[in-house]
């Protein structure tokens, strides 16, 4: 992408309301502005990757740097437009029981790949700005930049991060997909924006109901982390650990479903339809017998085609020994 002229002076705050208009009215849930300060929690990554917390996340190690200062994103940055979609509603929060054979999806992966869905729409939105500001530079982001994309959420308003290290808002809860723009025109937060203090107190709900122990405040041990286990991990899981992943086949919901800032309510924010379930479970015997092609087209248009077919069958396997069945090898 070319290099643009850097733009010196802010612009007006109307404009940055106005852009937090347009985000929200083209399906975020939440939009706010960010600025590229470096990060505040540079040292605590220092030592969560020198305590190899990141596991097999070898990508995690690299461009260290470059994460914990969004403004090297692209040259002459000065702001982030940073934007949530919901997933689930905190309505939607309890799941129907599962059969025997059957082992549970997290929540973010039942529905449309939201890669592609936050994508376009971001897409659009730097578009629209490009229109307004033709000098200006934008960079798209969704899980696709070493970047943190909590602390700039939680700068931008959108929320605060809890003591299992996800993003809570007061009203939407923590199903949430982050994204955002970085740019080099210079939006400046408007005056209603705050950043939402700390509301977990003294809760514990979520460390204590982690099977796998891998939440201490503020911080999780990917190596035992659930989510981890069954997405990233490519070698065998340990037993001591295959046996607390329970019923989980893709993923794990537990420290979102136990937070009270999740508890259903009548007057919670809508998740966007986009992501409504095509699927919350798999029949584990489907997966057992899964090839190649069947695994491809169980996972067109999602964002579970991270997990290789040795993984899925690998889940399924352990899945199904906690219930109690034995597949065949």
């Amino acid at each position: 992408m070319l290099l643009h002229k850097r733009i010196r002076s802010p612009v007006d705050e109307s404009q940055s309301t106005q852009l937090i208009d347009r985000a929200l009215a083209s399906g975020f849930a939440l939009a706010g502005i960010a600025g590229v300060e470096p990060s505040a929690w540079s040292d605590e990554l220092t030592d969560w990757l020198a305590d190899h917390k990141h596991g097999n996340m070898t990508w995690l190690d690299r461009n260290t740097q470059l994460r914990n200062n969004p403004a090297q994103l692209i040259d002459h940055a000065k702001s982030v437009l940073m934007v949530a979609d919901l997933y689930t509603s905190r309505s939607d929060n309890i799941d129907p029981p599962l059969k025997a054979g059957q082992g549970r999806i997290a929540r973010y992966a039942r529905g449309r790949d939201y890669h592609k869905a936050m994508k376009k729409r971001l897409m659009a939105l730097a578009d629209q700005l490009r229109q307004d500001h033709p000098k200006a530079n934008f960079k798209i982001f969704v899980d696709t930049a070493p970047v943190l994309e909590r602390e700039l959420a939680h700068r931008a308003g959108l929320g605060w991060t809890g003591k299992h290290t996800l993003l809570i808002h007061p009203k939407a809860g923590s199903y949430m997909l982050l994204g955002g723009i970085v740019t080099t025109i210079d939006f400046i937060p408007p005056k209603s924006q705050r950043q939402e203090p700390d509301h977990c107190g003294s809760c514990t709900r979520c460390i204590d109901a982690c099977p796998t122990d891998a939440i201490t405040p503020y911080s999780v041990d990917a190596r035992k982390c659930i989510s981890y286990l069954t997405i990233e991990l490519r070698e065998n899981i340990e037993p001591s650990l295959a046996s607390k992943i329970g019923d989980w086949i893709y993923g794990c919901d537990i420290c979102q479903e136990v937070c009270p800032h999740n508890s259903p309510r009548s007057q919670a924010p809508p998740a966007n339809p986009i992501y409504n379930a095509t699927r919350d479970r798999f029949d584990l015997l489907e997966v057992l017998g899964w090839t190649e092609d069947d695994r491809r087209k169980a996972f067109t248009g999602s964002a579970m085609k991270r997990a290789k077919l040795d993984m899925m069958h690998r889940n399924a396997k352990i899945v199904a020994t906690n219930q109690g069945i034995t597949p065949e090898s």
